[in-house]
């Protein structure tokens, strides 16, 4: 039985059809996300809080160990308890008197000026594919999860009922791309002839919701990575609720998300291994965002702005880490002319730039 509407906000976004097939991209595709408010870019800080995931897992036919703690639980027994009054806030930078041309800021030090790079060929003779992950993920950060619900062609026609046919589950190769239309990437390591459960029902159904993880139920949202068998429900397993409320996909959103998103597949591209030619390794999914769901206590009145302090957004790091939102700074965007100085400023930057590199030398 459908779960009642709950007291949120709806905001529909109007877009053009999509065709029925799914269209296979032949091209990559690369994107740069940039957050504004007006003309101020908001970089944030993190703090990470480590909870557990699975331990182990599967690549390339080869084991990759997550946990590095043989006894996790005594581990985290040593560490702070959380602390539920750190609030979101903003901070100076750490160079307010930066000015164009300076480089990095007091925080980069002379031993670190000096130190060396190493080159890594992610493909050198005895470099098992699993490093690159490990590699990776661990500098690739932070990196928002996108947490999908995704429900069988056969739930969504009828042939099921209960928690069958449903999946919950967490990715971190996940991103937006676009917002006219909305668009998202989302990374599945699994090939198109054995598709995991949410790949398999993407490809069935061309439907999902995006959920965006808070701090609340981050320990839930966790718990549905775990390696259960076919037929087995990871709402029941996260205690999460299904919200059946969704207008364009028979897909639950969580009703515990402050944030989430209805999607359409638009196209599916596969990667072949670039170690093992011919072995199909991943696909990349882009979905486009069709309808929004949002808190009331957390938008704005012009339903255009989530505030932080009321999301609390969990972020992946490597290995088995979250990290949590909690400091934030603020940069105005420059305006060529008015704060470099136009091409006059720009040349005396230029010039400083070269006696800097030639000094280097």
């Amino acid at each position: 039985m459908p779960l009642s509407r709950p007291s949120g906000v709806l905001i529909q976004h109007h877009l053009t059809r999509i065709p029925r097939h799914i269209l296979l991209a032949r091209t990559p595709r690369t994107a740069l996300t940039l957050h504004r408010r007006g003309d101020v870019t908001t970089t944030t800080i993190i703090t990470i809080t480590t909870i557990t995931t699975a331990s182990t897992a599967k690549m390339s036919g080869e084991e990759i160990k997550r946990n590095p703690h043989p006894d996790f639980k005594k581990v985290e027994a040593s560490r702070p308890d959380w602390d539920a009054d750190q609030r979101f806030n903003h901070k100076k930078t750490a160079d307010p008197s930066w000015t164009f041309g300076d480089g990095a800021n007091r925080l980069h030090t002379a031993s670190e000026a000096a130190a060396r790079h190493v080159s890594i060929d992610p493909y050198e003779a005895g470099r098992p594919a699993p490093f690159n992950y490990k590699l990776l993920i661990s500098a690739i950060v932070p990196r928002p999860v996108g947490f999908v619900s995704t429900v069988s062609a056969s739930r969504r026609d009828g042939g099921e009922d209960g928690a069958e046919g449903l999946n919950l589950a967490p990715f971190s190769y996940f991103n937006i791309v676009n917002h006219d239309p909305p668009l998202f990437v989302l990374g599945v390591a699994s090939p198109l002839e054995r598709p995991k459960d949410t790949l398999r029902n993407l490809l069935e159904t061309r439907e999902c919701v995006v959920n965006i993880i808070s701090e609340h139920f981050v320990e839930a949202a966790n718990a549905t990575s775990v390696d259960a068998p076919p037929g087995i429900s990871e709402w029941a397993i996260s205690g999460l609720t299904p919200a059946f409320d969704c207008v364009g996909t028979r897909a639950p959103r969580v009703r515990e998300a402050v944030f989430a998103v209805e999607c359409r597949l638009e196209s599916v591209r596969e990667f072949e291994s670039r170690a093992t030619p011919g072995k199909k390794t991943g696909c990349m999914a882009v979905l486009e965002g069709t309808r929004f769901w949002v808190r009331e206590d957390a938008v704005n009145d012009e339903r255009n702005l989530v505030a932080p302090e009321v999301l609390r957004p969990m972020c992946r790091l490597g290995g088995i880490t979250y990290g949590r939102v909690t400091e934030a700074l603020e940069l105005p965007r420059p305006v060529f002319e008015r704060d470099v100085g136009g091409m006059e400023g720009y040349e005396k930057l230029k010039e400083r730039h070269k006696k800097k590199e030639d000094s280097s030398s």
